[in-house]
């Protein structure tokens, strides 16, 4: 087993530091390589997705990422800013379908900002379609930009579509998913107004009668934006496209108290996958040591089980995440009267004690 390990920017280098450290107390044989990717890439290269590290990327059996981003680069050409690294690894490797668990710890039910009997038992799967949408359609309107701007510019524009393939794995990817769950799922999108969005409705429905067992019900996204926070708890399996996936899981995400708790896989369709927390560099966090590493961690265990058929391994650090939070131990994000307040290390430290039963503080 070869795992990529991608850092990046800003707090990545630090989370994604303590999800090795994790992965390290397990009895596995893999190989890992580190290379730069994003802001770190373009800095040693002129490019935030290097020959390099690509090539490194479509070896690996799975890619452990931290995130990539920073003010100072948003002055750079669209085509070389940190977040084209990531777009440049979906579409590179066609990792088409992003999996977004939204899970409401019970030990974190008073950090949701929705009151309790909202979010106790929260357990949702976003499904974002990955490498289509209104992020890689063409033609896209481009101008001589200066300083990553347009000006005097009269418009500009970008393109949204999908292929019917596009749409078909994907819905087969969240019924498939649904059976292993609830055996519901709701397709988000905005029908009413997008032509983009009738022809996504429509093979959804066509593929989803080859799911008898398994029940469809379609919903606007901006209904959708407004259930996740008056009724979170009626979603199962959502399914969406790529720009309304990318708001929705991130709304979902704070449901549990913290964007710090989300993990996130993108699949291919041979199981190779990136695995990443949801939230971003935050570099405004970076080198205090205060960042929650529990998202990477959580990333790094959705690892082992979809990409490297690990699943008793990924059960063991879940256990272990689950033990240090039933002890009291807090990062800043998520930290309440009551706890105890630690750094990124120590959590990483505490996820690694519980997983080799030494003692956890709290």
């Amino acid at each position: 087993m070869k795992i990529a390990i991608l850092p990046g920017d800003g707090i990545g280098t630090e989370i994604v530091a303590e999800a090795v450290k994790v992965l390290n107390v397990l009895d596995l044989q893999f190989e890992t390589e580190t290379a730069l990717v994003g802001g770190a890439a373009y800095e040693a290269h002129g490019h935030p997705l290097p020959e390099s590290t690509l090539k490194l990327a479509k070896e690996a059996d799975a890619i452990l990422f931290g995130a990539v981003g920073d003010w100072k680069y948003d002055k750079l050409d669209r085509p070389l800013r940190p977040e084209q690294a990531i777009l440049g690894l979906r579409k590179n490797l066609g990792l088409f379908a992003n999996f977004r668990p939204a899970i409401c710890y019970e030990q974190l039910v008073g950090a949701s900002s929705l009151k309790p009997e909202l979010i106790a038992g929260l357990d949702i799967l976003i499904i974002r379609e990955l490498t289509g949408d209104i992020y890689f359609g063409q033609p896209r309107g481009r101008r001589t930009a200066v300083d990553g701007h347009f000006p005097g510019a009269e418009e500009a524009f970008d393109t949204m579509r999908y292929s019917r393939p596009e749409v078909e794995r994907i819905a087969h990817v969240a019924f498939q998913a649904a059976r292993k769950r609830s055996k519901r799922v709701t397709s988000v999108d905005k029908a009413n107004v997008l032509e983009t969005f009738q022809f996504w409705k429509d093979i959804m429905i066509e593929v989803g009668q080859q799911y008898p067992d398994v029940e469809l019900d379609h919903m606007y996204v901006d209904n959708a934006a407004m259930q996740l926070v008056k009724a979170p708890k009626k979603f199962d399996v959502v399914v969406t496209g790529n720009m309304f996936g990318d708001i929705l899981s991130d709304e979902a995400a704070m449901l549990t108290g913290s964007i710090g708790m989300l993990p996130s896989a993108s699949l291919n369709s041979s199981n190779q996958g990136l695995y990443e927390p949801s939230h971003g560099s935050a570099p405004d966090i970076a080198g205090k040591g205060i960042a929650n590493p529990l998202a990477t961690i959580l990333s790094a265990a959705m690892m082992l089980r979809f990409s490297l058929n690990q699943a008793e391994a990924a059960d063991r650090i879940e256990s272990a995440v689950q033990s240090v939070l039933a002890a009291g131990l807090r990062t800043v994000d998520i930290y309440s009267e009551g706890t105890t307040k630690v750094s990124t290390r120590e959590m990483g430290d505490a996820v690694v004690a519980a997983m080799t039963k030494t003692t956890i503080k709290g």
